[in-house]
């Protein structure tokens, strides 16, 4: 059975290299696997990076995406790919020895139409800050309860996973990536599967490593992005179950903040209560959760506290602006 490995690209100079040097150390046979990366027109040393680990290794190939953003790099890759079997990666991550091995090996165990592992957090370049961030995104009260961050000690049915891994016939059978979705795609696609009699498992057999944003600045920036998509999603696909609830959390936390403060100042203050309960709950829990953390990580308290703040609040300010950018949106 050959592999097909894609992963989208675009300005991944400070990452590409490790992840790599990790495809190169997979204990899957080399002939049967080739590994497209698809670049969005990179401006730093990506393209060179990838160009010269292909000019030594033959099964690497570099393909452009104009368009920029992941679902036509997918999708492109996709369609220059000839494996039985299709795998993503993302450039952000490291793989151990054996993912491509047990991946493909759970196919054939689970005969489920898409397969994955669970996703480690870590941060490339350890400092205090970006450490507390690294806790932060791989808590519950960070990330809900999504499986694939929180761990599990055997295989399950899921309703996604990270990156992912297809036969060939799964994109004949469901259709490519959707892309009308800047982000969000892997996971609507997830519920596509699903929505069409589909399985998804997830197998604790291998893992993945996720290099997260190591400052409040970008941490603030990608979850903005990513809460914004999330109405986005529901708004071009028609569908309230492309994505699941843990995904509009922070929106109704903001709401509940939110419009208590404006319904209490048009008909009295009483209404204001509610978002000083609201908020004093989340204060307590947050400060709770972090002094734990804070204790058993050997972490600092502040740091901790401000990256459960920035995470929870650019993604829902995210998904905010993105209700109020529907009025401007085409489908």
């Amino acid at each position: 059975m050959t592999l097909s490995v894609i992963c989208p690209i675009y300005n991944e100079e400070q990452y590409i290299e490790a992840c790599i040097e990790s495809i190169l150390a997979q204990d899957f046979p080399r002939e049967d696997f080739e590994v497209i990366f698809a670049d969005g027109m990179s401006s730093d040393r990506t393209r060179e990076i990838v160009v010269d680990y292909a000019v030594r290794y033959p099964f690497i190939r570099l393909i452009d995406n104009p368009r920029r953003i992941v679902p036509p790099a997918l999708n492109a890759a996709i369609t220059a790919s000839k494996g039985d079997i299709i795998m993503r990666l993302d450039a952000h991550a490291a793989y151990p020895a054996n993912y491509f091995s047990a991946l493909v090996e759970a196919h054939n165990r689970y005969m489920a139409d898409n397969i994955g592992a669970p996703c480690r957090t870590d941060v490339l370049h350890k400092t205090r800050k970006s450490l507390a961030i690294r806790e932060v995104l791989a808590h519950p009260l960070g990330v809900g309860n999504s499986a694939f961050r929180t761990g599990i000690s055997e295989a399950k049915e899921v309703d996604t996973v990270p990156f992912g891994c297809w036969r060939r016939e799964v994109f004949d059978r469901y259709g490519l990536f959707d892309e009308r979705l800047v982000r969000n795609q892997d996971i609507e696609m997830s519920k596509r599967i699903l929505r069409n009699g589909g399985k998804i498992v997830i197998i604790p057999d291998t893992y993945s490593t996720y290099y997260a944003r190591e400052t409040f600045g970008r941490l603030a920036r990608n979850n903005y992005g990513n809460g914004k998509w999330n109405i986005l999603t529901v708004w071009y696909t028609r569908q309230f179950d492309s994505l699941s609830l843990r995904h509009f959390v922070p929106l109704l936390f903001l709401l509940s903040l939110l419009l208590p403060l404006v319904v209490g100042g048009i008909f009295g203050y009483p209404l204001i209560w509610l978002a000083a309960v609201a908020l004093f709950v989340y204060v307590v829990v947050v400060s709770f959760v972090s002094a734990r953390l804070s204790r058993q990580k050997h972490l600092i308290f502040f740091y901790i506290v401000v990256s459960f703040f920035t995470l929870h609040l650019s993604y829902a300010w995210g998904s905010f602006c993105g209700i109020l950018k529907l009025a401007f949106v085409k489908r």
